[in-house]
């Protein structure tokens, strides 16, 4: 008769009511031993029966964990993973139990994370999403059980459901994916193995679209968590973390309107801290970084183009023998801050700090990106200010770079029309003209209104007709 008595009760304890004769005739601690049961129904009628009665009541809750029910439910959990209404059950009791101290306790001593994620990977209604996400919220405010959950691979799954259920409009998914970040957030707070999740969420940021994780994710306040991280983990030397913190911050910062957010939120002040370091993967991230920042951002590109220190190591960074990866990133950072600035500032600041040589000798690079990134970088510094770079122009011989591009069979249409979009720029300067008549450019330029690529032969008659127009 046992199953069917423990069947009765978990009826009457539907009744608000009979809660306190049931608690009165000591039926919960009676119903405890067949949470031992290998009979499912029994188990099934026993559990809801326990529920039911110690539902909102914490002194019972904690009687209970005192007594050992957390076992009893992980067990429950792990045996019967595949019956829907067991594991039902046992997610509901589990949910009115983890906000306490002594049952998160106990929890750490069991393998709960790993039975938690499995049922967040299976889990396909949004109930059952919901209530494991309860869970694991609770969950993550105990260190041991956090570092748990990111070694039983939280981070993997949470990934999963993000990727699918990006773009989504319905109100449903929407408090889905909250939920997902809001965890992701808290794991990112604090865990001994933070590398991990770190590393994980670095593939999960990966922007699909304007309005994808990313934007959610710096809406949900990740930022902070990654900066305090980060600052943390400066002092301490742990150049995991930094260098995983930092290859989050820069997925995040792709879209545009999380630039705007980050840039608010002194995202470019706070990661400078970082300038002194020198580890090698460090700098490189955070030049990736801070170039992904000034993307577009005319507002990054002059907090950063007046900052003495920064520039002050870029252009070191920029002769990093040892570090070609290093010294290209250094480069291409200088060259973003120039071609996003709109300032004669800073301009001037790149000029006092030796920066301009650099970036004509990446305006000869063997990578067409770079070459371009250059040479619109110092087209725009020259519209902007070329009587600030006249001098290190001439020093470094920008003219003379230019043309051995032009004349170089090998170099791609793009940079050559670049490079002949810069020369119109330098025709400003009664020094510089001087220097492309002299090195015989126009007659290049002649044979290039030849060239096979349309756009090469229209670039080189305007600059033809200019330069004859100013001699």
């Amino acid at each position: 008769c046992a199953v069917k008595a423990a069947q009765v009760l978990s009826e009457i304890a539907k009744n608000e009511e009979m809660k306190k004769p049931c608690i009165e005739a000591d039926l919960v601690l009676t119903l405890i031993p067949f949470l031992e049961s290998t009979d499912q129904e029994m188990l099934l009628h026993a559990g809801r029966a326990i529920g039911r009665i110690c539902y909102d009541d914490r002194d019972l809750q904690e009687e209970l964990v005192k007594v050992g029910v957390i076992t009893s439910l992980v067990r429950i959990l792990t045996d019967y993973a595949e019956s829907e209404p067991l594991v039902h059950v046992d997610l509901l009791a589990l949910y009115n139990l983890a906000d306490l101290d002594m049952a998160k306790e106990a929890l750490s001593k069991t393998k709960i994370a790993e039975q938690l994620v499995k049922q967040l990977r299976r889990a396909e209604s949004h109930e059952r999403l919901e209530i494991v996400f309860e869970i694991l919220q609770a969950l993550a405010e105990n260190d041991a059980l956090k570092v748990q959950l990111v070694e039983a691979g939280v981070q993997e799954v949470l990934s999963e459901i993000l990727l699918r259920l990006e773009g989504s409009s319905q109100a449903e998914d929407t408090c889905i994916l909250k939920a997902a970040s809001d965890l992701i957030v808290s794991l990112l707070s604090g865990a001994i193995s933070i590398v991990v999740c770190l590393l994980s969420l670095t593939c999960l940021v990966l922007p699909l679209s304007s309005d994808g994780n990313c934007v959610q994710m710096v809406q949900l306040g990740v930022i902070d968590q990654l900066l305090d991280l980060l600052e943390k983990h400066v002092e301490s030397g742990d150049v995991s973390v930094q260098h995983a913190a930092l290859s989050v911050l820069r997925n995040l910062a792709i879209p545009v309107v999380s630039k705007v957010q980050m840039l608010e939120e002194g995202v470019t002040e706070r990661i400078q801290a970082l300038l002194r370091s020198e580890i090698a993967p460090v700098q490189f991230k955070l030049l990736g970084t801070l170039r992904i920042l000034a993307d577009g951002q005319a507002d990054a590109a002059e907090i950063l183009g007046q900052d003495p220190m920064l520039l002050k190591r870029l252009v070191q960074w920029c002769t990093a023998n040892q570090h070609s990866s290093i010294r290209e990133e250094a480069n291409r950072l200088l060259a973003s801050i120039l071609r996003h600035n709109r300032s004669q500032e800073v301009v001037k600041a790149i000029q006092e700090a030796k920066g301009v040589k650099h970036l004509v000798s990446m305006a000869t690079s063997e990578h067409a990106a770079m070459q371009n990134e250059a040479l619109n970088a110092l087209a725009i510094a020259s519209a902007i200010d070329l009587e600030t770079l006249e001098e290190s122009f001439k020093e470094s011989q920008l003219v003379q770079s230019l043309h051995k591009l032009l004349q170089d069979d090998n170099t791609s249409p793009e940079v050559k029309c670049n490079s002949m979009s810069l020369l119109c720029c330098l025709l400003n300067s009664g020094d510089l003209k001087q220097e492309i008549e002299e090195d015989k450019i126009k007659q290049t330029l002649e044979e290039l209104c030849r060239h096979s690529n349309t756009n090469v032969v229209k670039e080189a008659v305007t600059t033809l007709q200019l330069l004859r127009e100013v001699t």
